[in-house]
């Protein structure tokens, strides 16, 4: 029974009677060449017989011939159809993802003699609106400079700050050659691109007379000029009418000395000046922007705009999904009205076609449509499903979690994440349960889904939050089902809605300190990086006991690896310095991120506040600075008692060098988590907490903070005053 109905339905496409069974022609087309055989045989060869057989078979076989073109005809029909079906699809994901891709875009830093330029550049494969101006091209020479032309001018840029978004550029037509032709010309720069910052201004006289400048220290001599010179001064200088030749303005750096010759001058030219690409208006913006999962960049009109990963854009991504809830609903209703003229359309040319039927055409054709409408797509959830679990984990099934959440009621959200929002809900069986609901079902948030429940099914710590299931690949949404943690999250109770003065003691704090450092060296003892390590990261039972969540980051770490390439990802104010500039992913990754939720614990102050000022904005480079200069008393929280409790105090001071340590920008100064885990412990021992590979021995040497070599301090350093206070 097989062998033949395959057979068949090998031979469907030939429709054009040519195939031996497949078409119904065929076969009269046979019995009418027997025929034809067999009068003749009898006949004798008679002519007018055969004529006259032929004359009766001849509408037979026109109708066949028709029928045979309807066939063809109704093949072109279906083949248009499906092709203005396709370009339509087409089109329509097309504008659907238009607007996604700028995220994405803007999301991709790129090297243009810098490393990991982002916002407010572009250039390179980085698009133009992914910068805050059209103007601020970076140009690439050879990937080792880059230049930024500001009307006439070229400027080569040296350095380039991410967090204050200043930029040290020097001018390249006279770094090199004062006196070269093209140094000498009168340019212009738009002042309105940028702002200046620490920069005087001086002027360049070419063409003066030597008995004019002869006694001044500010001249110096042109060849190409013969006997004249050039003299530089203040806009205001005097007395310099007989000089014949140009006068430009320079910008140099505010601390030029006046009378330092021409090697000041040149020293001055070559170290370049600082300026501001955007006001301070667009700082706020952008930081905002981050903060809600945006990326910057500008719209046509060259005004500031924020790009979300669901495709809108606007100042922020706080009410990105509703706009995405709009947009989807325009997309869907024009999607649905275009369909239905499509399909109106190829129902009527089908059907026009078809006046001329043939069953057993009509037949194999909706086969042929139903084999292929069947043809299972494949995923990369699939490899891992087995029966109803996925790799050891138990399925839900949507319609379950969607009774559970009574339908994701906005009531029952419990947070809004990098990727998707938490709703509680309670399962038949009793259970209270954190439903995950992904934003969008886009392959980036399979990968995700994926990554999450592998790394969660194969970890099983008292301080990591479990997970109970998922849905399978087939559901219409992606959800991950974890176990209710009902006392919010560290952020929420630092400075979120939970926090309230006195229901966080230090004793409090300081276990949470522990018990989360203790789920991360079960995490690096795994071969796991967490990768976005944060306070809104760390749940809080009603014991105040410590879950670790969010794994959607996590990567696994190679055994005996050094580091993983990879883009950085992360939040703001918590991401390693070092990962950040040269994309090499790695357990102090974590330590750093870790160092920031030390310094929160002390301070119950934001990771990034924009309200704070500009160079506090990051909270681990206050903490540094403060540290440093013997300051810790001023971000310390002012409800712990360290002014007032002798012991705080002293483990508070302690706790503050440690996270200095895991703040360094050199991950290799850096202590492990294991050394900072056994660091705290002993810290809330007072001492008696004996670990096996001691971090710290601060009674045996009152130089070094760490066995390991320690970074050197700053000149304005004082750690003796923390010392002092530990001891």
């Amino acid at each position: 029974m097989g062998a033949p109905k395959t057979k068949i339905m090998g031979a469907t496409p030939t429709c054009d009677g040519d195939a031996g069974g497949g078409s119904p022609s065929g076969g009269r087309d046979g019995a009418a060449a027997e025929g034809a055989t067999a009068e003749g045989a009898t006949d004798g060869g008679n002519d007018a017989t055969a004529k006259t057989k032929m004359a009766q078979r001849r509408p037979r076989l026109e109708q066949e011939t028709q029928i045979s073109s309807n066939s063809a005809a109704i093949e072109n029909s279906e083949v248009s159809f499906l092709f203005l079906a396709s370009v339509f699809l087409v089109l329509v994901a097309s504008i659907s993802s238009q607007e996604e891709n700028k995220h994405e875009e803007c999301s991709k830093p790129f090297s243009c003699g810098l490393t990991s330029i982002y916002y407010p550049f572009w250039g390179g494969s980085r698009p133009s609106y992914c910068a805050s101006n059209r103007q601020f091209k970076l140009n690439c020479e050879d990937n080792q400079n880059s230049t930024l032309q500001l009307g006439s001018q070229t400027f080569q840029v040296l350095h380039f700050d991410p967090v204050q978004y200043t930029v040290k550029v020097v001018r390249t037509g006279l770094v090199y050659d004062n006196c070269s032709s093209s140094a000498v010309t009168n340019n212009s720069v738009d002042s309105n691109l940028f702002r200046y910052l620490n920069v005087r201004n001086i002027t360049i006289y070419y063409g003066c007379p030597y008995s004019l400048i002869s006694n001044s220290t500010r001249s110096f001599q042109c060849k190409e000029d013969g006997n004249k010179s050039a003299f530089y001064g203040d806009p205001a200088t005097g007395k310099v009418q007989d000089c014949d030749g140009a006068r430009i303005e320079v910008q140099v750096a505010q601390e030029l000395d006046p009378d330092g010759g021409i090697q000041g001058l040149n020293k001055a030219l070559s170290e370049g000046f600082e300026i501001h690409l955007i006001s301070e208006a667009q700082v706020h913006q952008c930081l905002k922007c981050v903060s809600t999962n945006g990326t910057c960049g500008a719209n046509n009109e060259s005004q500031f705009s924020c790009f979300c990963p669901n495709g809108s854009e606007g100042l922020d991504c706080s009410n990105s999904d509703k706009w995405n809830w709009r947009r989807k609903l325009v997309i869907g209703v024009a999607a649905a009205v275009i369909s239905g003229i499509v399909f109106s359309l190829g129902f009527y040319i089908y059907y026009g076609r078809l006046k001329k039927k043939n069953h057993h055409l009509r037949e194999v054709t909706s086969s042929v449509v139903y084999n292929s409408k069947g043809i299972s797509h494949s995923s990369c959830l699939e490899d891992y499903e087995k029966g109803n679990k996925y790799i050891g984990v138990h399925f839900f099934t949507y319609s379950e979690l969607e009774e559970a959440t009574n339908f994701f009621n906005p009531d029952r959200e419990l947070g809004d994440g990098g990727f998707g929002k938490v709703y509680f809900g309670k399962l038949q069986d009793g259970r209270l349960v954190a439903v995950k609901r992904m934003y969008e079902n886009s392959l980036k948030r399979v990968e995700q889904f994926v990554n999450e429940v592998e790394i969660l099914t194969g970890l099983h710590h008292q301080n990591l939050v479990s997970l109970y299931g998922c849905t399978p690949r087939h559901s219409r949404e992606l959800l991950l089902v974890y176990e209710y943690i009902p006392n919010g999250t560290v952020a929420d109770h630092l400075h979120g809605q939970r926090a309230k003065p006195g229901t966080l003691p230090w004793h409090i704090r300081m276990n949470i300190a522990i018990e989360t450092a203790s789920a991360l060296v079960y995490l690096h003892a795994s071969d796991i990086i967490h990768r976005d390590v944060k306070t809104s990261n760390i749940l809080l039972d009603n014991h105040f006991s410590v879950k670790v969540a969010d794994f959607g980051l996590s990567r696994p770490f190679p055994i005996h690896a050094t580091h993983v390439s990879t883009a950085p990802q992360g939040t703001p104010g918590y991401v390693d310095p070092e990962y950040h500039e040269y994309y090499q992913l790695t357990d102090k990754s974590d330590v750093y991120s870790f160092g920031v939720v030390l310094i929160e614990l002390i301070s119950s102050m934001h990771a990034v506040d924009i309200s704070r000022r500009r160079h506090e904005i990051n909270l681990s480079n206050m903490a540094i600075k403060k540290i440093q200069s013997g300051a810790l008393h001023e971000i310390v929280d002012p409800t712990l008692g360290f002014e007032s409790d002798f012991k705080v105090r002293k483990m508070i001071s302690a706790v503050a060098e440690l996270a200095f340590q895991c703040l360094q920008s050199s991950k290799d100064v850096r202590p492990t988590m294991a050394q900072v885990l056994d660091r705290l412990e002993d810290i809330r021992s007072d001492g008696k907490y004996k670990s096996k590979h001691e971090v710290l021995d601060i009674s045996e040497d009152d130089t070094a903070l760490l066995k390991i070599e320690p970074p050197p301090p700053s000149p304005d350093s004082n750690f003796q005053t923390v010392r002092s206070i530990v001891n």
